[in-house]
């Protein structure tokens, strides 16, 4: 399981990028995508290879005036489904 300290980072060949014409955010990775809603996105715009969990945690948590606490695991899980899909790594 990822942990707070961890600091996630798009691999090589992964990239975020809207598609303008279904009007919604995808991932892609080779030969394949996830699409991404709203708090995925966010999630995702705060991923730079320099912050850990905590301090995505903490960005969305201002971002949203929403309690860090609360936030965190979701970041967490989040972070874990993507790195166990290989479209998420964590700088060693």
């Amino acid at each position: 399981m990822i942990s707070r300290k961890d600091v996630p980072f798009l691999p090589r060949g992964v990239r975020l990028k809207h598609d303008r014409v279904r009007g919604f955010d995808v991932l892609l990775g080779p030969e394949r995508v996830v699409t991404l809603d709203e708090i995925g996105k966010s999630i995702l715009d705060y991923v730079d290879g320099a912050r850990d969990v905590a301090r995505v945690a903490e960005a969305l948590s201002a971002k949203y005036s929403a309690p860090k606490e609360v936030i965190e695991p979701d970041v967490q899980a989040f972070m874990q489904d993507l790195i166990e899909k290989g479209f998420v790594h964590v700088a060693p």
